[in-house]
């Protein structure tokens, strides 16, 4: 059976850190198996204030946009060289930096020339632009991969709390993996942190300790949950203009932060479990995970709960896990996009651009 170590790496839309997962796949297509070797954050140090400049629309000069594309691909060679202690990858996966995304436009920023250089393998990026050309949403992008790593004999939702929170509704194994539906639901960590650093002077609300210190309030709840909802109703990939800041502009003058931020954790807790709805188990996955106060409170709106690593597969690292599968999936020529989860043509095209 053929084996592959593959490289999987992700930067989300919070800012927070690059992930890196070096992961073992076994077989190839989809009747591929894999496992977790091992995994790697590092900072984004002062690139992030660069990354979230570009994000945010503010002008830079292309002399800095080349620099700070150069250096970023450099971070990316630095981290897959620490995870990978020696061994040798048969390729690499990257997600890039989302910079700005309405379909059809979408900017994943990242140059993989400098990285195939410094591993010595394949590296496949841009995984989205296929998607998009072909008429789809682009996204949500991993659940033919979370088919392949969570699908299980009971109706599972995997719930990715990122930036913004995505969720794969996987059937009973014996579906095929046509029969996956996922979405994007709405803004989470972009919301969440957004208030951490207007309202606490902190990049997060570490561990969600504001959030559970603070009572919900009810017509800010109310205003947040009518916001998300037009996000989880709108079936399309939410990206840029999609953080919910206004919401945040509205009620950071009338609500204590403590219980600013506990109103955002029950409002997406409860837009989550809606969609979700249904499900006889909800995998948890993503850096929200780290915040105990939104845990919390999708335990008791929702199904039954699990954070993803109870299945081996770290919560903080599934998104980087998912793109070494799609790596691997890419290479074997499998349209790694679901055309009745992003809306593209059928068939669905392959995709990414490969660098060797």
């Amino acid at each position: 059976m053929q084996t592959r170590l593959a490289l999987g790496v992700m930067t989300g839309t919070s800012l927070d850190g690059l992930d890196v997962a070096l992961v073992r796949v076994q077989g190839s297509g989809l009747d591929a198996t894999a496992d977790v070797e091992s995994c790697l954050s590092v900072p984004l140090g002062s690139l992030g204030s660069s990354l979230r400049r570009l994000a945010d629309q503010t002008p830079m000069s292309a002399r800095d946009i080349a620099s700070l594309s150069r250096e970023f691909a450099l971070l990316h060679a630095d981290a897959c060289l620490n995870v990978l202690a020696g061994r040798r990858p048969d390729l690499a996966c990257v997600h890039g930096q989302t910079v700005f995304h309405q379909p059809p436009l979408s900017w994943q920023f990242f140059q993989p020339a400098p990285l195939a250089h410094a591993l010595r393998c394949p590296v496949v990026c841009d995984l989205r632009q296929a998607d998009l050309a072909a008429g789809g949403q682009g996204a949500p992008i991993t659940p033919l991969a979370d088919w392949i790593l969570f699908r299980s004999d009971d109706p599972t939702a995997v719930v990715n709390l990122g930036g913004f929170c995505n969720i794969t509704i996987l059937q009973p194994s014996t579906s095929s993996p046509h029969s996956v539906r996922a979405k994007d639901v709405c803004a989470c960590n972009q919301l969440l942190d957004a208030l951490a650093r207007t309202l606490l002077n902190a990049p997060f609300d570490p561990h969600g300790q504001a959030a559970a210190s603070g009572s919900p309030h009810d017509d800010a709840l109310e205003d947040l949950i009518g916001v998300l909802n037009v996000q989880a109703s709108s079936r399309r990939s939410l990206g840029t203009g999609d953080e919910a800041h206004s919401w945040l502009s509205r009620w950071r003058a009338h609500v204590a932060p403590a219980d600013l931020a506990a109103t955002a954790c029950e409002g997406i807790a409860e837009v989550i479990a809606s969609s979700v709805a249904g499900c006889d188990l909800a995998l948890l996955a993503g850096g929200g995970t780290k915040n105990a106060a939104l845990v919390a409170r999708l335990r008791s709106a929702g199904p039954p709960a699990k954070i993803t690593d109870e299945l081996g597969i770290p919560a903080e690292y599934r998104e980087a896990v998912a793109f070494a599968v799609l790596g691997c999936l890419a290479q074997d020529r499998v349209p790694i996009s679901l055309p009745a989860v992003t809306g593209s043509s059928t068939p669905a095209p392959l995709a990414g651009l490969w660098t060797l």
